[in-house]
């Protein structure tokens, strides 16, 4: 399922601001010694966890369509050997 998907899209899967808040966040904690306000965090989780539905319902919708496939590749070459024969 991931010859679908190419691998180089991941770095640019984030936008620019997304890696820029999470950097700042990173640096502000790092810098100050005080940590990132909690409801920045609850912020990020959600949005973490809302990217992660998204992917793992592509990740099903791929597995789907890779065993739809699989399936018809079978049938396929079912219709071959008696076609051959």
């Amino acid at each position: 399922s991931t010859a679908n998907a190419p691998e180089d899209d991941a770095p640019n899967r984030y936008s620019r601001t997304d890696r820029t808040t999470y950097s700042r966040y990173s640096r502000d904690a790092n810098s100050s010694g005080s940590s990132i306000p909690s409801n920045a965090l609850e912020k990020r989780i959600e949005e973490l966890e809302r990217e992660l539905a998204k992917e793992r319902q592509e990740n099903a919708r791929l597995v789907k369509m890779t065993q739809d496939k699989e399936e018809l590749i079978g049938k396929l070459r079912e219709e071959i050997d008696l076609l051959n024969r």
